[in-house]
């Protein structure tokens, strides 16, 4: 028999941050015992679709729209799960989709959809300065860095490429060699994790919903496309997606977000047609293989987390008010409870 995770008991008590998109706000739960309690609800945050948690500091770096579009920074009061803004830095050209921290929490990254720009920017006491690079690509949908700090990729839905950077001291982006390594054509890449001995990253297509496997240097941090699988359910008869198109109208792919369980060994993933979770196994090489259990979860879900320990996994939808809570069990899920959130959930992060 397979030991549980959630038998481990070693999750005690943690935070998760929920944004709504539709709603303008942030809603934290406090997870203990198994169960979720929502402490607050930080409003006037409008159109929030993402935002990075600083745990050491207590900050949560928010990224809102309307005008001017713009970084807002908030202190997290863990007793009360209260936000209260600190500092908001304007952007010029779009808002941003996904923000990430690198260097301690001295440097911000960051990449926008409409706008189609990323940008890095220097990171003081909280407040986010001027940025020093700005790239452009396509319907920019994520960027991360690696581990050390030393690199950046920015994943273009609209180029199907990856953009690959060395990160200077001045946090100066400089293209690598290549500058940007190709994903399948009009397989649209959204999301993507790098694992933790750093020498493979994953991209989730939205398109054609594959993991894609691209194999990395971890010494001058170029990336190889050496591997895919899909990760959508292949009985619910999904067929490729495009650029401008409705999938639910037409019943298409429609993949989403993407996160390592503890451990590495699991990869999960989202598909929104179909609204399910699911898990693709990561071998020791690193190769992935498709899942085979699919679990329905909260409609449309554009954005779930998975606690630290890999013990539970909380999952929003955007055409639901509510997040699910679920036990951890390798590649299988136990509900143990739903909780109302707010509108247009989109991100989930444990603190």
């Amino acid at each position: 028999m397979r030991r549980r995770a959630y038998d481990r008991g070693v999750t005690e008590s943690l935070l998760v941050l929920v944004a709504n998109a539709g709603d303008g706000s942030i809603s934290t739960f406090r997870l203990a015992g198994g169960s979720l309690e929502r402490l607050a609800v930080t409003e006037g945050l409008d159109g929030c679709s993402t935002f990075v948690v600083d745990s050491g500091r207590d900050l949560v770096y928010a990224g809102v729209k309307g005008e001017p579009t713009g970084i807002v920074t908030l202190r997290l009061d863990r007793a009360t799960g209260r936000l209260s803004q600190i500092s908001r830095a304007d952007l010029a050209g779009g808002g941003m989709n996904y923000l990430a921290l690198t260097r301690d929490g001295s440097g911000l990254l960051g990449a926008s959809y409409g706008g189609g720009y990323g940008i890095i920017a220097p990171v003081t006491d909280g407040v986010v300065g001027a940025p020093v690079s700005r790239i452009e690509f396509p319907n920019l949908h994520s960027v991360l860095p690696s581990a050390d700090g030393r690199f950046a990729y920015f994943v273009s839905l609209g180029a199907d490429l990856v953009a690959q950077y060395s990160v200077g001291d001045d946090f100066s982006l400089k293209p690598l060699e290549p500058a940007t390594v190709a994903a399948p054509q009009g397989s649209g890449p959204r999301h993507l994790v790098l694992n933790e001995a750093q020498d493979a990253v994953y991209v989730l297509t939205e398109f054609s919903g594959e993991l894609l496997h691209f194999a990395r240097d971890t010494a001058d941090g170029a990336l190889e496309l050496v591997g895919a699988a899909s990760a959508f359910d292949p009985s619910k008869g999904l067929t490729h997606s495009r650029y401008g198109a409705d999938p639910r109208a037409e019943h298409l792919i429609w993949g989403a977000d993407l996160h390592f369980g503890a451990g590495g060994r699991w990869l999960w993933a989202t598909e929104r047609t179909e609204s399910t979770l699911s898990a693709a196994s990561v071998s020791a090489d690193g190769s992935v293989s498709a899942p085979t259990i699919f679990t329905v979860t909260e409609t449309q879900p554009r954005g779930f987390a998975i606690s630290p320990d890999g013990a539970y996994l909380v999952a929003a939808g955007e055409r639901s008010t509510k997040v699910a809570l679920y036990a951890v069990d390798e590649d299988r899920l136990a509900l143990l409870q739903r909780v109302e959130t707010g509108g247009g959930a989109n991100w989930v992060r444990f603190v």
